[in-house]
């Protein structure tokens, strides 16, 4: 265009600026005479501001963090040399601004990214790779806002493969919460290693960043798409949860056999009845009990034997004495119950304390907690 600077489609829907009559109160535009007149002819760059502070005036905020950093510098300096222009002024450079507008039949994002973005779901995920591949160090846009999207299971492997220089880059770009979650994850001495590294990143350059970010964001785009979400270990762990203790026993002593490493994955990735007197927090049981129906809770709490029932008496102590001696009683009156009816029950307590952790309002403890 020939006024201004290219407008990109990304400004969202623009007012009616035709429609403004005289413009009445433009944010500090309608200034009370006398008013200091600009010059009538005003450059691109100025017209540009003119139209960035009528649209801020009307609480219309531009994506201008996508313009190169020069750009976003010179339009500051724009703003800051404006002082007041006139009416007259004001509704030319506006007319001239929609006479462009108008003009414009369809605009095309910028760069291979923009083009990906647009292509999105209509293109394989391996042809975006091969696309991204090729272009090498000259792909445009930010790289690290798709790398903050990636699930962090993806990431993990990035952290552990990688040379612990790129891996100080990449937490120092995640947000926090993000990289806190996954430095806990590496090996202590790993996340020390990594720690250190990012004292040393003072030093690196926007452009070093760019590539190491473009670098990382084609190794994610190269991985093939993954069919389950969750992890083998945490597949059959889910499942064991809610089998009977014979089959549970019976598949972990098989798995045992065959791949002893695989089988305390699986373990780590158990939660049973027997678990919740070392990794549920006592303050959390009057949370877990809500959640339960009182004729499944009783027969957990009256079926649970050998090690299961060291949890039935953490359940107990740690509710009130009123209530705790009220389920004793109803334990006492419903006597022996059939081991079919206790892991009913027991699985009901399981399956409450997982939609509670699911949804963040009780946390597992690891079990090393003092």
């Amino acid at each position: 265009m020939a006024g201004f600077p290219q407008i990109s489609d990304d400004m969202g829907s623009l007012p009616d600026l035709g429609s403004m009559g005289d413009f009445g109160d433009m944010g500090g535009f309608d200034m009370p005479s006398p008013v200091s007149r600009m010059p009538a002819k005003l450059s691109k760059r100025a017209k540009a501001a003119v139209i960035v502070k009528l649209l801020a005036a009307q609480d219309i905020k531009l994506p201008l963090s996508h313009f190169p950093e020069e750009m976003q510098v010179e339009l500051a300096h724009q703003l800051t040399d404006l002082r007041y222009i006139d009416k007259d002024t004001l509704a030319s450079v506006i007319e001239e601004f929609l006479e462009e507008l108008e003009a414009i039949g369809l605009s095309f994002p910028g760069g291979l990214e923009g083009a990906l973005n647009v292509l999105d779901g209509t293109i394989s995920a391996t042809t975006a790779s091969k696309l991204r591949k090729n272009a090498g160090f000259s792909l445009t846009g930010d790289p690290w806002e798709r790398i903050s999207d990636v699930d962090i299971s993806r990431l993990i492997p990035v952290l552990q493969e990688e040379s612990v220089e790129v891996g100080a880059v990449l937490l120092s770009k995640l947000k926090v919460s993000k990289s806190a979650q996954l430095m806990s994850m590496l090996p202590g001495e790993r996340a020390r290693r990594i720690a250190y590294a990012i004292s040393l990143t003072s030093s690196i350059s926007p452009a070093v960043v760019q590539r190491i970010g473009i670098s990382i964001a084609s190794q994610l785009d190269a991985q093939p798409p993954q069919a389950f979400t969750d992890h083998p270990p945490e597949r059959v762990g889910a499942i064991l949860n809610f089998s009977n203790s014979a089959t549970r026993d019976g598949v972990l002593e098989g798995l045992d056999e065959t791949d002893k490493a695989f089988a305390e994955e699986v373990r780590r990735n158990i939660f049973t009845f027997a678990n919740i007197a070392t990794r549920i927090d006592g303050r959390d049981v009057a949370k877990v009990v809500r959640g339960v129906e009182q004729d499944m809770l009783i027969k957990a709490l009256a079926g649970a034997t050998g090690e299961a029932a060291a949890s039935t008496d953490f359940i107990l102590s740690n509710m009130s004495k009123r209530m705790a001696d009220g389920l004793r009683e109803e334990i006492d009156t419903l006597g022996k119950v059939k081991e079919s009816d206790a892991e009913e029950g027991m699985n009901a307590v399981v399956a409450a304390i997982r939609d509670l952790e699911s949804t963040g309002e009780i946390f597992l403890l690891t079990g090393d907690e003092e």
